[in-house]
């Protein structure tokens, strides 16, 4: 787009003076229209455009001919422009733009709220009972989430769900009653009702002939470049767990157990594409929206790197993420196993419980021979029969006793709104001191400010003794401590004074 020269640059001026000013919340429609005459990449997701001329919305990557000024909306989600009326681009499909980061949202319940959504939680409770779990009335949370999104919880998921059978109609073998139920439909009628609604299509219309394998079903995510896949790698490697994890040939697999389903992932790093392909065993189809949530969790898809990396400079490369949890119980455990003990030492007491009491599974890739164990499993084990895997006793109880409170529903491992009243939760029990409660806060809880100032890695990659030092320094870093935490260990990773399980 040469002829367009002049509003790329006026554009990269406005990144440049706002460049720690959220993208999502500092742009006005004219500004929105910027962005897609230069098809800038650092927008995908954070916004939509609606074009009244076609009836359609489209991310502000997609390649089809320019809309005039005068026929664009913009919309913060695709959910509010299916809302208008909208229906999704069929190029440049909106179900694959990458999500916002948490930080993005002007509320955390908001975000909080979306994300379980995301996961599927109104497939299987109602909205009063996702509000109670988030610690909000009914009304309060369809409030907030009017506010932010411009659509109700219901709508929410409903588009959520129609983007997934869209995925899935596009990128699968299944038949339409099969991605129906995969994507959280009561009936293929429901699915052929609301498809029609909004997208004024029928189903079949969109099916594209695959050549994936019937007993594998896979998928894209897009994400926000750049992505430093091999360094994300390189920590999952040194943390992988024997049986349950394996990097191979640049890709990351592992076992996966959601609810009933059980099964494998594969994720690989599609080139010069901006996107990782997932392929998922077809066990897993009934649960393919978790599965998807979950690996984007893992790699931090939703993350802007480019804005974090301008707020950081020197403390963070463009492509840094923070690794998530695939299974957050998985990484809890993991991360008691490895206090004040080294990587290495925590991965060997960690393959000692997968193989104690996790639940051996028949895969085709040789390595995934484990499920991890879950919290029930965990919960009803005394202390002894953990100590007697090489585990201190004090670790041992506290093991066991937040598998207890997980199994009772004292504590959520959830997305949460208040992660400050999470972390106190946390350092009440036995054990969770606050290295402990921020760790998990970035990793399992995805929160992009955490920051684990007394780990003794960040105090010697600072060359600093102290911690209240580490964390008056870090003042500078927010919103994103955790990235400086990252990045700090990332240059440690080839050296010997890293200690911690960090």
């Amino acid at each position: 787009m040469s002829e367009n020269g002049e509003t790329e640059i006026e554009l990269t001026s406005i990144l440049a003076e706002e460049s720690s000013i959220c993208i999502g919340t500092m742009l006005n429609d004219d500004q929105c229209y910027q962005a897609i005459l230069s098809r800038d990449r650092r927008f995908d997701g954070v916004f939509f455009v609606g074009v009244s001329s076609t009836g359609i919305y489209c991310r502000t990557i997609c390649t089809v001919k320019t809309p005039r000024r005068e026929n664009c909306t913009f919309y913060s989600s695709a959910a509010a422009a299916e809302q208008a009326g909208y229906r999704p681009c069929l190029r440049c499909r909106p179900e694959l733009a990458p999500g916002q980061a948490k930080i993005d949202a002007v509320g955390r319940l908001a975000a909080a709220a979306a994300s379980r959504i995301e996961d599927g939680a109104l497939t299987e409770q109602s909205v009063s009972e996702l509000a109670h779990s988030l610690g909000v009335s009914d009304r309060h949370l369809r409030r907030v989430l009017q506010q932010e999104f411009g659509v109700s919880p219901i709508q929410l998921a409903q588009t959520q769900r129609l983007l997934l059978a869209k995925r899935l109609l596009t990128d699968s073998h299944l038949s339409i009653a099969e991605i129906a139920f995969a994507s959280g439909f009561s009936s293929v009628r429901r699915l052929n009702a609301l498809f029609q609604k909004r997208y004024r299509l029928n189903p079949f219309s969109i099916r594209k002939v695959t050549n994936v394998p019937q007993d594998v079903l896979r998928c894209e995510l897009a994400y926000r470049p750049p992505l430093d896949w091999q360094g994300l790698l390189r920590f999952l490697q040194a943390r992988m767990i024997q049986g349950v994890e394996h990097i191979k040939d640049h890709c990351y697999l592992r076992t996966v157990r959601i609810g009933e389903y059980q099964g494998w992932v594969r994720v690989s790093l599609i080139p010069k594409q901006d996107k990782l392909q997932v392929e998922l065993s077809a066990s897993l189809i009934a649960a393919i929206l978790p599965v998807l949530t979950r690996v984007k969790a893992l790699f931090d898809l939703a993350a802007d790197p480019v804005a974090i990396a301008n707020h950081l400079q020197s403390f963070c490369s463009p492509g840094l993420r923070v690794p998530g949890a695939f299974d957050r119980f998985e990484v809890t455990l993991r991360t008691i196993l490895g206090q004040q003990v080294s990587v290495k030492s925590a991965t060997t007491l960690m393959k000692r419980v997968v193989q104690t009491f996790g639940t051996p599974i028949e895969t085709p890739i040789a390595e995934l021979t484990y499920l991890s164990p879950t919290p029930a499993q965990i919960a009803d084990l005394s202390p002894q029969a953990l100590t007697q895997l090489g585990i201190l006793s004090s670790r041992a109880t506290s093991i066991i006793t937040i598998a207890q409170a997980i199994t009772a529903g004292t504590l959520q491992l959830e997305h949460c709104a208040d992660v400050e009243s999470t972390i106190a939760q946390l350092k009440t029990l036995p054990g969770i001191g606050e290295w402990t409660a921020q760790y998990l806060s970035m990793r399992v809880f995805a929160y992009p400010d955490a920051f684990p100032h007394s780990d003794l890695g960040l105090r010697r990659a600072l060359r600093l003794e102290k911690p209240a030092q580490v964390l008056q320094l870090a003042e500078a870093w927010r919103p994103w401590r955790a990235y400086a935490a990252m990045s700090l260990w990332k240059s440690l990773e080839q050296s010997e004074l890293c200690t911690t399980s960090g």
